[in-house]
């Protein structure tokens, strides 16, 4: 209930309408067995017509009257359960774009959209389930069982006996349910992940020609969703014909004692006719509760999932400041290791500083660590030891969008959403002019996009599809520089770029008039070269940092590097 009990109290009013309205509906239905006994008692057994119009028209008045309380409950089960599921969708994607990397690490993201879609769906069914038959059930069952004993105890004592049976295998439902609908859970987000590791790697599978390969695995996922789908339908499929043969021996019994009491004048036929009407009504919610209940188990685990969401820690807290930085840097003996990374610190004791306005590049082979220096600047993770300071600022005092509000990057793959190439454009400022958006594209050698058909207003697909891995490149970089922050970083962004395009892209930043800290990740020699102060990484550790020739004196990591791109190409 604690996931719920916000989404009830703000449609509170219409839900209580609607459970009154089911309650009221469910009465209605209840008098019908009795009315039907008068009118045959009252009526038909004794040739009294007026008799068996005045009950028939009560009864149909009766109806009337339940089915508009149906009608009202339906309206507002349909509505109340719809927005309650918008809202807890809403509330949902808040909270995972609020996720701390920790999250995101932790939760893969098919996962999350079958909690997003299908759990919550589920959830939904639930709600409308609750306002238009889950409350009605046990009120038609009760209701049954007491109007029945009301009018002959003996013939009661069958009712109790088969309810006393249902309630057991309803348990028994509902015990060996649960961790079965679980799994199903968990086996659909692995079937979701599967389909959207293929749609997003699928011109490598092209490329490669492994479509065999990611059929099998699908194909794998699928049958294990399928088998596990079987075994939780299974409980429902063996139990929901068992509960019908005991309502049924129980009609049967009811007919046959009653038939042996009406003949001993102990029993009217009216009364034997609403016993088995009673018993219908009773088979009918016994059955709606056999399926509350395991709605519910399926409901439950839904809402375990879910609730893990909403228990997920979110990102570090935000500032009321929006202070403008200069973009000064320092690390001071930082060790950090990747919470779920096996405890190998990815990088450790790291000390280095950059001058506001300075250029700085980071260099090193592959998992030296170079990428996660940006990771903890942007505090999407917090260093283990050591302290990282911005403007001499520590950032564990600074909130996460007063860090980032200072702070541009181009990853190395470069991520475009779907919409036109200006709205892509202004994610760096959304009140950029047109003029400016026509210098960031030059700055970023992006001139290509005026030659498109519609300029600006082009359409991209989404991650930028209908573009080349460099022209992506160039619109990253373009947005990167609009957002006119104090630090920038290209996270290798220039890697699909040519030599000559990227020395052109490389030059306007470095003449920009305005004073910024831009910090290069790379690996090429080349890059790192015209930067004011290189870091050189390996295996988490600082080998090395200076200028070029500084470092070409008294670094041998560096010096390999250099004689392996510069030297080598010199000599072919």
């Amino acid at each position: 209930m604690k996931l719920y009990s916000k989404y009830f109290r703000k449609y509170k009013v219409p839900f209580l309408v609607a459970i009154l309205c089911v309650t009221l509906e469910a009465f209605c239905d209840l008098l019908g067995p009795t009315l039907m006994a008068h009118i045959i008692n009252n009526g038909i057994e004794k040739a009294n017509l007026p008799r068996v119009y005045y009950w028939g028209i009560l009864m149909l008045v009766i109806t009337m009257i339940g089915a508009c309380f149906a009608v009202v409950r339906n309206n507002l089960a349909s509505s109340v359960s719809q927005r309650m599921g918008a809202d807890l969708r809403a509330d949902l994607f808040e909270k995972i774009i609020s996720f701390s990397e920790v999250n995101v690490d932790k939760i893969e993201s098919g996962s999350l959209i079958t909690r997003m879609t299908n759990d919550t769906s589920q959830i939904i069914l639930f709600i409308n389930g609750i306002m238009r038959i889950f409350i009605k059930a046990p009120i038609i069952g009760i209701g049954s069982v007491i109007l029945a004993t009301m009018l002959n105890i003996r013939l009661s004592l069958i009712i109790y006996g088969v309810v006393a049976v249902v309630t057991i295998l309803i348990f028994i439902s509902m015990k060996l349910s649960y961790p079965r609908f679980y799994r199903l859970q968990k086996a659909m987000d692995l079937v979701n992940s599967k389909i959207q590791e293929y749609l997003i790697g699928v011109r490598l599978v092209k490329a490669f020609g492994t479509y065999r390969s990611e059929r099998d695995k699908f194909d794998e996922a699928n049958k294990n969703f399928m088998r596990i789908g079987i075994s939780s339908q299974m409980v429902i499929t063996v139990i929901s014909p068992i509960l019908t043969l005991v309502v049924g021996i129980g009609t049967i019994s009811i007919i046959y004692i009653g038939s042996r009491l009406f003949e001993g004048n102990q029993a009217n036929a009216g009364d034997i006719t609403a016993f088995t009407i009673y018993m219908a009504q009773i088979l009918f919610s016994l059955i709606m509760i056999t399926n509350v209940f395991n709605m519910f188990v399926r409901t439950k685990a839904s809402t375990a999932r879910i609730q893990e969401i909403i228990d997920c820690e979110e990102d570090y807290a935000k500032s009321k400041n929006n202070r403008k930085l200069s973009g000064k840097i320092s690390f001071d003996h930082v060790t950090f290791a990747y919470p779920n990374g096996g405890g190998l610190p990815a990088i450790q004791e790291l000390t280095f500083e950059v001058n506001d306005g300075e250029s700085l590049a980071i260099i090193g082979p592959t998992g030296s660590g170079k990428s996660t220096i940006v990771w903890l600047l942007l505090r999407f993770y917090d260093a283990d030891t050591g302290s990282i300071l911005l403007d001499d600022y520590d950032l564990k005092t600074l909130g996460v969008d007063e860090i980032r509000n200072n702070i541009a990057i181009v990853p190395q793959k470069p991520i475009l959403f779907s919409g036109s190439v200006a709205e892509n454009l202004r994610w760096g400022d959304k009140n950029a002019s047109e003029k400016e958006l026509n210098l960031v594209l030059k700055k970023s050698q992006a001139d290509f996009v005026n030659q498109m058909q519609e300029g600006y207003d082009s359409h991209l697909g989404s991650g930028g599809v209908n573009l080349s891995g460099g022209q992506k490149q160039r619109i990253s970089i373009a947005r990167g520089i609009l957002k006119k922050s104090s630090v920038l970083i290209l996270d290798d962004a220039t890697s699909a770029l040519d030599a000559v395009t990227e020395a052109k892209v490389q030059e306007n930043l470095k003449n920009r008039l305005d004073k910024q800290t831009i910090i290069t990740i790379t690996q090429r020699c080349g890059t790192a070269m015209f930067a004011d102060k290189i870091l050189v990484m390996e295996n988490g550790w600082k080998v090395g940092f200076g200028s070029h020739r500084e470092l070409m004196e008294n670094c041998e990591v560096y010096q390999d590097i250099y004689r392996t791109q510069i030297e080598s190409v010199k000599g072919a």
